[in-house]
């Protein structure tokens, strides 16, 4: 009986799988590291085909502890953000993907932008023209390899690269079509002048399909290669931020998905686009929406840099760590007694967009303890999170409550600090697969268990628990993220400074 239904995620650390059931009850997970390498400075890239040999291996895996692939009823699959595989006439891949954060082509985007206008780019795609998007990694070639783009057939997204492995299917599903600035956000088709203008051959251009549908079944070579059984469907999938807001049921507007990953931020869902220069817009997986997005360096990394290097003294962390540091924050005042952090930490990306962005704690005094530190860690990451928020809010994007995702979201004292400092109801799902369990979704609405995405959502997603604002805490929230936006404002020529100081040391 084929009753369960898996999900397949390409994510940046490695590739993760889950096996569902129609409640969305997990019903057994594997996982897979895989590299990035970074041959030069701006460059990070991926191997495609390692994360096809992740998924078999993970796969393999699955079938060892007793899962039946007779049982997969449907396959979804998601991925990172803005890949760029160039697959040969052969079907064989060409070269490594650079992946979101690869920035290789800055120089090509400032060209562009002073071509044909950083405004014409923007009003079709509803994004600002970054070098980490796939558009601007393929004008990069264009430029750079001229002859790497003209062996290239077609130019796949990372989800639909296991697609095709899986199916033969080339395929672009609308979630992901926001890499292509040539792709009108509104109209959800590319334009055509603009198309002409960058000069992409028509080939590149894969006619996007909604991301519940059924593009094909596993290949008689792929099942020989994964251990599935052939004839198994496979629907399009989606981008992994746009599933794992699938995932902890939102899907009508003003939900939106808290992200409390290594990466921080938000998902806001729209029944229209909405564009905001400094975030950044995208189809939802569920027909009909679209998510304005925020996202932040500062997340749960930023508390995993405080446990590995000052709770732990750069020796290894306890397993249970995370509970220590959120026990820790529980017996610091509201405010950190007027501690503040910036978690820029790695530069910052919504809405400052700013590599050179340093992180920093202001208001150290004699008093601090290794408490205040602590909580003052988390709210820095809140407040990054309310400066998005209210910067969608520029754009007509309101906010009704929040859905917590991510490792972040086990902690009650991180989650409830998140309630008071945005003025939102922070509302915390059942599940910590959100993203695998999305591309699942999209798997049992394509194939028929589920009508809708809407009714997926409500037949699998369960809410644990609430946290609704401390309206005191809100209040003094107001006036230290009035403060936190000064600091930055009043600090960013010396913190460009220090940066390109310490590129010399």
């Amino acid at each position: 009986m084929s009753d369960l239904f898996l999900g397949i995620d390409i994510g940046t650390s490695g590739c993760k799988l889950a096996l569902f059931d129609m409640a969305g009850k997990t019903i057994m997970q594997a996982a897979e590291p895989y590299p990035v390498y970074y041959p030069a400075p701006g460059r990070a890239e991926q191997d495609a085909n390692e994360w096809w040999a992740g998924v078999c291996r993970s796969l393999q895996r699955l079938w060892a502890r007793g899962a039946d692939p007779a049982r997969i009823a449907a396959i979804g699959i998601d991925g990172q953000s803005w890949s760029a595989i160039p697959m040969g006439f052969d079907g064989k891949v060409l070269a490594n993907t650079p992946i979101w954060m690869d920035t290789r082509a800055a120089d090509i985007c400032a060209v562009w932008e002073k071509r044909l206008g950083a405004e014409q780019l923007f009003a079709v795609s509803g994004n600002p023209f970054s070098p980490t998007y796939t558009l601007p990694k393929v004008l990069y070639w264009a430029e750079r390899d001229p002859e790497l783009l003209s062996n290239t057939a077609y130019i796949l997204q990372s989800n639909a690269y296991i697609v095709y492995l899986l199916t033969g299917a080339v395929t672009m599903d609308y979630s992901m079509s926001y890499g292509w600035h040539n792709f009108d956000q509104q109209k959800l088709r590319y334009d055509a002048s603009l198309s002409r203008e960058l000069g992409l051959p028509d080939r590149f251009l894969i006619e996007p399909v909604p991301s519940c549908t059924v593009v094909g079944q596993v290949t008689a070579a792929a099942a020989k290669a994964t251990g599935l059984l052939t004839g198994t469907p496979i629907v399009a999938g989606g981008l992994d931020a746009a599933c794992s807001t699938l995932g902890v049921g939102v899907t009508e507007p003003g939900q939106t998905q808290e992200q409390g990953g290594q990466a921080g931020g938000m998902s806001i869902c729209l029944d229209h686009p909405r564009m905001h220069p400094k975030l950044i817009l995208s189809p939802h997986v569920t027909p009909g929406r679209w998510l304005l997005q925020g996202g932040t360096v500062g997340g749960g990394a930023s508390l995993k840099w405080f446990a590995e290097q000052l709770a732990c003294k750069g020796g290894p962390a306890p397993e249970n760590i995370f509970e220590e540091l959120s026990a820790a924050a529980e017996t610091a005042p509201a405010g950190s007694g007027g501690l503040l952090f910036l978690p820029y930490l790695a530069g910052e990306r919504s809405p400052l967009w700013d590599a050179k962005a340093q992180g920093m704690y202001f208001g150290l005094k004699y008093a601090a303890s290794y408490a205040h530190l602590v909580r003052a860690t988390m709210e820095g990451v809140a407040y990054a999170l309310r400066h998005n928020i209210e910067t969608a809010a520029e754009a007509g994007a309101a906010v009704s409550e929040l859905y917590g995702t991510g490792g972040s979201a086990n902690s009650h004292i991180w989650t409830q600090i998140k309630a008071d400092v945005t003025g939102l109801p922070m509302r915390i799902p059942a599940s910590d697969t959100a993203t695998t369990c999305g591309a699942a979704m999209l798997a049992m609405v394509g194939t028929g268990a589920y009508p809708s995405c809407r009714a997926a959502a409500d037949g699998i997603v369960k809410i644990r628990r609430t946290h609704t604002p401390n309206p005191a805490n809100a209040a003094l929230y107001q006036h230290l993220f009035e403060i936190y936006g000064d600091l930055y404002r009043s600090t960013s020529e010396s913190m460009h400074r220090l940066y390109d100081l310490q590129s010399t040391l």
